[in-house]
């Protein structure tokens, strides 16, 4: 008699192992509709704090709270069942030690069913990469340029211009690798370092404005589809261009709606006769 087996969801582990055998395809995801949509394509799905500006207006990631990030996480959770999931830890929630960051770390964890949690920072939050990992928490590193800190660095530009950035970015990349990351987002890191990086760290490097050289690549959800026009960083590209479509949709349902041809009797629910 076969005894049917579950298809089980990717973890950090099939993506780390992933490392040399092929490239690693990755979007951000923040909504049930699109999870169940994204799913069959992708190998994670970020449930980044990106959601700050897209979602929500913001200026910036840094007020993104983690009650945010834990119902996004959840509903992209229930809109999947073969990508491996990853939760942004927010700004605040993870810094001031690493106790803070377990226990932040946990309760996304427990509360969301996500796979692994990401945090950005380098050498500095070595020690807390470790120390999660150890306690059984799977972390993806995020080196380069890191949203998080914008108020600090003045703004969005590519990183690895001179040569203390370099060396930065590198010892960066080096520290959170050692520390057992599964794999590491670079960011906005000029192309020959982001190569050079990901040919010497044991991770999968997973880019994001960076190289094509990367082991897998990174992409914000909207700006994939073309909904989040705002902004266009040179490294997005638009693969559908749904905002003007989108556009047209909500003008021809207004003109529908007071024209009073829309609901027709083919909307509504009459009394049957007889």
């Amino acid at each position: 008699m076969s005894v049917h087996t579950a298809k089980r969801r990717l973890a950090p582990s099939d993506i780390k192992a992933l490392k040399g055998e092929r490239p690693i395809v990755s979007l951000t995801a923040y909504t049930t509709p699109v999870a169940k949509l994204m799913d069959p394509h992708v190998d994670f799905m970020l449930v980044g704090d990106s959601l700050g500006m897209v979602l929500y207006g913001l200026d910036s990631t840094v007020g993104v709270t983690i009650e945010m990030m834990i119902a996004h996480g959840q509903a992209v959770m229930r809109g999947s069942s073969n990508a491996c999931v990853v939760v942004d830890l927010p700004f605040g929630s993870y810094q001031t030690s690493k106790e803070q960051a377990f226990t932040t770390a946990a309760r996304v964890l427990k509360e969301t069913g996500c796979s692994a949690i990401k945090l950005e920072g380098g050498a500095e939050m070595a020690e807390t990469v470790d120390f999660l990992t150890q306690r059984g928490i799977p972390v993806l590193g995020h080196v380069g340029l890191m949203p998080q800190l914008i108020n600090t660095t003045g703004g969005y530009r590519s990183l690895g211009r001179n040569d203390k950035e370099v060396e930065k970015i590198r010892r960066d990349a080096a520290a959170i690798d050692d520390a057992g990351a599964f794999a590491i987002v670079i960011e906005g890191t000029v192309e020959p370092l982001a190569r050079e990086i990901t040919g010497k760290v044991k991770a999968p490097t997973i880019g994001i404005g960076a190289s094509p050289a990367c082991d897998g690549q990174v992409l914000v959800v909207d700006d994939v589809l073309g909904i989040f026009t705002d902004f266009k960083p040179r490294f997005v590209k638009h693969f559908a261009n749904l905002a003007p479509v989108m556009s047209e949709a909500f003008a021809t349902y207004a003109e529908e709606v007071k024209a009073r041809s829309f609901p027709g009797p083919e909307h509504t629910f009459q009394l049957k006769k007889g």
